[in-house]
């Protein structure tokens, strides 16, 4: 028989003093457990609904700096692509075909027009029929200027004959050699001499004039006639289609051989080496973005920056096209049509309250956000100022530390407090 121990226990009494701290003890951690459960039960019964914590997402309001900014997609296209047309209606021959690599003046394609060519040998007759009367007309002038100077040197040698005439019968009418009347005639000889000649030196000199006149008005129908025949050249020489910078063809427009009027798309060249960034910006950006605005370009691997250097100035399909130009060096490894997406980096306003954005800033038009307090989220009207793609601005109704329902608001069908379960 096996003997238990119960031989070798003593009962020993717990001091007065030390129970009575162990009862406080018990009856301090009850109370605490009722009050917290009191407010529990408070909180569940003033909140309207109970939703999950997993199926929200919060955000905490802070400060700091908010690029205001727009995300939009776009392509690589090439800086320079010139469309090239028919000048006038003609007959198309093509020189080249789409995808060859042509360098800058190459002939692309000729066209063959008989009314310009007709056009300019008319041209080129009445410019030589001017040529020729103006060279008529300067012979014609030098001879009318020297039948005008003839005459004036004549009538001078008669004033100078009827003056030495007068001049010796003045030497001999003291003596009485001469007839009285045969001096007076004298004199009217030589006054009529005078005469003669100042009018003939005066008709000399208009005559002079009238010829420079003739001589000049035919220069300036020959000088409009060469500007006309030029421009008759400049036709005939468009119809020659070269390329004017160095690329490839990208499409052609038209058939070989094919009659096409005047306007006509012929064919699209393209110069790779040099690429711009054509955005497709939604019409709601379209007062707040300028030239000159900065973009970051992502695409693959490559990621760059740029300016606007361009903006369309209609709206099409609701969207608006703008051109971004690469900052320095174009980044290699790009290719015409290449899909890309775009910031544009619209504003930076520096030490604002902001809180990541989220579906909270659509809702009921960003009035109200959802406050998290003890584990309940309460509706508070707030008021948000500048969004970017990834944050947004707190202009009122919260403070730095607050912690709001960014996502998942929908279930709480507008309630003014919603329990959050853990």
């Amino acid at each position: 028989m096996i003997r238990d121990t119960s031989s070798q226990d003593a009962v020993l009494t717990a001091p007065a003093g030390q129970r009575g701290k162990r009862r406080l003890l018990w009856a301090g951690a009850a109370i605490v457990l009722a009050t917290v459960a009191a407010l529990l039960v408070h909180g569940w019964r003033n909140s309207e609904h109970s939703v999950s914590a997993a199926r929200l997402r919060i955000a905490t309001v802070g400060r700091g700096t908010l690029v205001r900014d727009a995300a939009v997609n776009g392509r690589i296209v090439a800086a320079i692509s010139p469309t090239l047309y028919a000048a006038s209606p003609a007959t198309v021959t093509l020189k080249a075909q789409a995808g060859d690599t042509v360098k800058k003046g190459d002939v692309l394609a000729v066209l063959e027009s008989p009314d310009l060519a007709d056009a300019l040998k008319k041209e080129q007759s009445i410019y030589e029929q001017l040529e020729a009367e103006v060279a008529r007309q300067r012979i014609l002038a030098r001879k009318q200027q020297l039948l005008a100077q003839r005459d004036a040197d004549t009538a001078e040698i008669d004033r100078l004959s009827a003056q030495r005439t007068l001049e010796r019968y003045q030497a001999v009418a003291n003596d009485g050699v001469i007839a009285k009347i045969d001096y007076q005639k004298a004199k009217d000889a030589l006054s009529s001499a005078e005469i003669r000649a100042k009018h003939a030196g005066l008709a000399s000199t208009l005559e002079g004039d009238n010829v420079a006149l003739e001589l000049k008005t035919k220069i300036q129908q020959l000088t409009s006639q060469r500007l006309t025949l030029a421009n008759a050249q400049r036709r005939v020489d468009e119809l020659t289609v070269r390329a004017p910078v160095d690329g490839f063809i990208g499409t052609l427009s038209v058939a070989n051989r094919s009659v096409v009027p005047a306007n006509t798309a012929l064919m699209t060249l393209v110069d790779l080496s040099k690429l711009e960034v054509e955005l497709e910006v939604p019409e709601t950006y379209v007062a707040d973005i300028g030239l000159g605005m900065r973009a970051e370009i992502n695409t693959g691997d490559v990621h760059a920056t740029g300016k606007l250097s361009a903006l369309s100035p209609e709206v099409v399909k609701n969207q608006v096209l703008a051109r971004v130009r690469f900052d320095g060096a174009q980044p290699a490894g790009l290719r015409q049509n290449q899909r890309v997406t775009a910031r544009l980096l619209i504003d930076e306003k520096a030490n604002v309250l902001l809180v990541q954005r989220g579906p909270f800033v659509e809702s009921e038009g960003g009035r109200y956000a959802y406050v998290v307090r003890d584990g309940i989220a309460v509706r508070t009207p707030v008021t948000l100022g500048a969004s970017s793609v990834s944050s947004v601005e707190i202009a009122a109704g919260l403070k730095v530390g607050d912690q709001i329902v960014i996502a998942g608001t929908e279930t709480f069908e507008n309630a003014a407090r919603v329990a959050i379960n853990q």
